[in-house]
């Protein structure tokens, strides 16, 4: 025989109102139906739960233990009502966001400190990855959206624009390109560039603004990268965003280079018709754009530090 889930709410009751009679006018049951079910699960136990008197109930030691396991497993089943209800109204379990390392991080996590707000119910994991990792990743763990620089687009991909990301050629103040007017290519490919490495195992994707030189450093991240910049080991492109401060410091120099020091790619939110986005990936949807476009205007306006 099952346990009757609902007899520890009935011994719950009984606890707090002291008597079964009170518990039964509570409960809107009769009095020898709350004594039937606590006897009945004393019954299924083979544990006494109450020393009776006339006047009131009293847990044993024994039934204080089983009702404190009781309540968790009331607390559980109250978790699991509320999970189905939310799931009901389209909240999905759980939801796998992939995105580019190349990309700010803060708006997307303003935007995810935004979603706790609305106490969704679903799971959250956000995985980094780099170049073609991205949406090597994307596909292989079958996530439901990527935040991408670039992609290899298909017939299935639903992609969102967002505000457009300007990256900075730039060197250590120490190094020799700092104080270089008009570089040329050709100069440029003398000194070591430093680059992000593709997080994909083929590595079949390549940066097209790499400069194709012989001394090629490859770094696994931004951070690494700016360590690597100040240091003095080489120049390369790093997002605006990623830099400001340093620019303004004068720890980093932008580099004076003929083909341009600057440029802007625009990043995509993209989403898969092979796996519809539930309420929780249309609400992150909304809220990173909302995000991105904030860090935009703040950007254009100087306010952004």
């Amino acid at each position: 025989m099952r346990i009757d889930i609902e007899a520890f709410h009935v011994i719950q009751v009984l606890v707090e109102e002291g008597s079964f009679a009170k518990a039964a006018l509570r409960l809107h049951k009769a009095q020898s139906a709350v004594s039937y079910q606590v006897k009945k699960l004393e019954r299924h136990l083979g544990v006494k739960l109450f020393d009776r008197d006339p006047y009131r109930a009293q847990l044993t030691a024994e039934g204080a233990a089983i009702l404190t396991e009781g309540q968790r497993l009331l607390q559980q089943l109250a978790n699991i009502e509320h999970l189905a209800d939310r799931y009901s109204q389209g909240w999905e379990p759980k939801l796998t966001i992939i995105i580019d390392g190349a990309l700010p991080m803060e708006p997307i996590m303003i935007a995810l400190k935004r979603m706790t707000e609305h106490q969704i119910p679903t799971k959250i994991q956000l995985n980094m990855e780099f170049l073609g990792g991205v949406q090597h990743r994307f596909e292989r763990d079958k996530a439901d959206l990527m935040l991408v620089k670039d992609y290899r687009s298909g017939p299935a991909y639903v992609p969102q624009t967002l505000p457009k990301i300007t990256s900075v050629l730039v060197v250590s103040r120490h190094h020799p390109l700092s104080v270089q007017s008009n570089v040329n290519l050709n100069e440029l490919q003398q000194h070591v560039e430093l680059t992000i490495e593709d997080s994909s195992p083929e590595k079949t994707f390549r940066d097209e603004m790499q400069f194709g030189g012989d001394k090629v450093f490859y770094l696994s991240g931004f951070i690494m990268k700016k360590n690597a910049l100040s240091m003095g080991l080489g120049y390369g492109w790093m997002p605006d965003f990623m830099v400001k401060e340093s620019l303004d410091a004068g720890e980093l120099v932008e580099v004076d280079f003929v083909g341009g020091s600057r440029f802007s790619f625009t990043p995509q939110l993209v989403a898969t018709l092979e796996r519809p986005l539930g309420r929780a990936g249309a609400l992150f949807t909304q809220l990173v754009a909302e995000e991105f476009s904030a860090m935009q205007h703040e950007s254009h306006t100087g306010s952004i530090e």
